[in-house]
């Protein structure tokens, strides 16, 4: 199928021509025509698949719509509300390339950096409004943002909203919405207050559902390497000696533990870089174009930090550390292997962690292959029974007077042992995995 086939108005394919989009993905072939129409949606979509044009696209028709049907005001009539500042910013930009040929005002805001310059823009007339739920409630208290006027709403991410504690904030965006609205929500997953949520905002939605979790993963090459916990630096290291592996995106649990990432690798004489929660917006989005332009060749980030990140080229992802969420797993190796190119997945674990393992073989519907030849592998690590996934994540993360503390990259460590090597200890010079030659 050709974009060209979905009824899109001229200054759009001519935009998407631009771009370099001919054939639509599937999302974006069952979402398109069915939002043109006027229907609410239920998208259920992993990142990676194209839901970001699956909406931005007949939203920008709509808008236009309404302004040539002479129901034009200065109001916002469509809102997209998304969890992350990265996210936000990406959803923009893909307005502005989608609607180059419009003449469509869009606006993006979020916290973490002044709001003077979007106050301003708000001011002089907003058609098109992506926004992070905070900052907007923030405006909307001070008297800056309206949205009486909405016509279009998009519910982008929504079990993240969850994750990440934003689920009262949308719901009292939600209670300021005009009753009559079409409304866009999109959600990886489907728990039940996700569901319960949906219900409440949709009227009678037409369901859009691709690339279900066992599939998202197919297409990556994965590899799990059994690791004593102190020897992970070393391994990242020496992995990363190969220059075939041009971009890579690294995981870990903690701010502080990406941190500590960027340092050791930078001594080695790897550009690497940070994002995550503490670091300012513009700090974060600083690494991530240096990233995107191949300035820095590793990107170490926290799950929530990473969520927005859409970045094309990676080639491997390398999860430092296990997230103890399944979930996570999918959304982390889905940044690469984008756009029809395959990527490598490579996961560290240590003991502690091979119960998250379990879990994530048993979401995805496969096990992930053991590779036993790079230069740090445990037997130790490998044949330690499997503690429960709760005294895992018990021994990871303490709990103490209700605060959550961080200890390092979890828990106490331990002596080496098994056939791996002392944390100053050479390498064994072995052929291992890296997605190449396979």
């Amino acid at each position: 199928m050709l974009f060209k086939e979905l009824e899109l108005i001229e200054p759009i394919l001519n935009a998407l021509e631009t771009e370099g989009y001919v054939n639509p993905t599937p999302i974006q072939q069952q979402a398109i025509p069915l939002a043109l129409a006027g229907r609410d949606l239920l998208g259920c979509a992993q990142t990676g698949t194209g839901k970001t044009a699956a909406f931005a696209i007949p939203i920008l028709q709509l808008v236009c719509k309404t302004q040539i049907g002479g129901n034009y005001s200065k109001g916002i009539k469509a809102l997209i509300l998304t969890p992350t500042r990265e996210l936000a910013i990406q959803i923009d930009e893909s307005f502005a390339a989608y609607g180059k040929n419009l003449r469509m005002k869009h606006q993006v805001i979020f916290g973490g950096v002044s709001q003077v310059h979007q106050v301003n823009a708000l001011r002089s007339g907003v058609d098109i409004l992506v926004a992070t739920p905070g900052r907007l409630l923030d405006l909307m208290q001070q008297g800056h943002v309206r949205l009486h006027d909405i016509q279009f709403f998009v519910l982008d991410e929504a079990d993240r909203m969850l994750d990440m504690g934003f689920i009262n904030d949308v719901k009292k965006i939600v209670a300021k919405l005009p009753a009559k609205k079409q409304t866009l929500f999109f959600s990886a997953t489907m728990p039940p207050e996700i569901e319960k949520l949906s219900a409440t905002l949709l009227h009678n939605p037409a369901k859009v559902e691709v690339t279900p979790v066992s599939s998202t993963v197919e297409k990556i090459e994965q590899a799990v390497y059994f690791v004593e916990k102190e020897n992970k630096k070393h391994l990242l290291n020496e992995l990363l000696k190969d220059q075939q592996i041009q971009t890579a995106l690294v995981f870990t649990r903690t701010k502080h533990g990406a941190d500590k990432v960027v340092k050791d690798l930078t001594k080695q004489g790897i550009t690497a870089e940070a994002i995550h929660g503490n670091k300012s917006q513009n700090a974060r989005q600083r690494a991530l174009d240096s990233f995107k332009e191949g300035k820095t060749r590793v990107l170490i980030a926290t799950d929530i930090a990473a969520r927005g990140i859409d970045v094309d080229g990676i080639t491997h992802v390398i999860n430092y550390e296990i997230p103890n969420i399944s979930e996570s797993y999918v959304h982390r190796i889905g940044r690469t292997a984008r756009a029809g190119h395959s990527g490598i997945a490579i996961s560290f674990c240590d003991a502690e962690e091979k119960a998250f393992i379990k879990d994530i073989e048993k979401l995805i519907g496969q096990k992930i292959p053991v590779d036993r030849s790079h230069p740090y592998h445990s037997d130790a690590v490998e044949t330690a029974a499997l503690m429960s996934k709760g005294k895992a994540k018990a021994m990871i993360e303490k709990v103490t007077g209700g605060k959550r503390l961080n200890i390092g990259y979890g828990g106490p460590r331990r002596p080496n042992s098994g056939s791996g090597n002392s944390a100053g200890g050479a390498p064994k010079k072995k052929r291992y995995f890296t997605g190449h030659g396979k």
